[in-house]
């Protein structure tokens, strides 16, 4: 009995067993990779998201670093100045201060605006009626050549005066018009009855609008 159980296999047994494994792991080692091979094992990863999310990590720190320092900064100047936050209230009065001040400055420019404006209007009339004044003595020739009966000089009289009538021109000082010192000027005055009132013009008086650029010498009555 003890012989029977000592015994070893037979050789061919022997040969078989050390060199084959069992048709069931013959079959799986063939085909699948062990099972601790196949849990281990991920796609592996593309290296350029790993540089990407790494980067994008850094900014976030960076920019996160940056709010902190603005906002310890902020913090340390106000520590520094030893001065309370201001309240609303305080605001609110503040508002109204610099509210106020721009309605004043923005009245002011229109005013200065608007005076300007007019300073401008002014200044181009009185250079027009400098140029009309320095006109008048080519219409007294005009006048004068048409009295000593040159009649070819009325086409050309009546074209200058229609011309700077338009602008604005006018004569002053008609026959039996009460005499007025503001635009006319009395050379030679007659006894008479009531007021006094124009009888001849010496020479025509001109307005230039509402400005008299000069008064008519004339001779009257009253």
């Amino acid at each position: 009995m003890s012989e029977v159980l000592g015994t070893d296999p037979p050789s061919g047994d022997r040969d078989r067993s050390a060199v084959d494994p069992p048709a069931g792991d013959r079959g799986r080692s063939a085909v699948d990779p062990p099972a601790g091979d196949r849990v281990g094992k991920e796609p592996a990863a593309d290296p350029s998201d790993r540089g990407r999310s790494a980067s994008e990590e850094v900014a976030g720190q960076e920019v996160a670093a940056e709010e902190v320092a603005g906002q310890e900064v902020v913090s340390e100047k106000v520590m520094d100045r030893g001065e309370p936050l201001p309240s609303v209230e305080e605001l609110l009065a503040q508002r109204d201060g610099y509210l106020n001040d721009l309605q004043r400055v923005t009245a002011e420019f229109a005013n200065y605006r608007r005076k300007a404006a007019e300073r401008q209007q002014d200044t181009v009339a009185m250079a027009a009626a400098d140029m009309a004044e320095k006109i008048l003595p080519v219409l007294d020739a005009c006048e004068a050549a048409v009295a000593q009966g040159a009649e070819d000089v009325v086409p050309i009289r009546d074209a200058l005066f229609g011309a700077l009538e338009r602008e604005g021109l006018a004569r002053v000082g008609d026959l039996g018009e009460a005499f007025d010192p503001n635009c006319h000027e009395a050379v030679v005055h007659e006894p008479g009855d009531g007021g006094a009132v124009i009888t001849e013009v010496l020479r025509a008086g001109y307005r230039w609008n509402s400005r008299v650029l000069r008064p008519a010498m004339v001779k009257v009555r009253g």
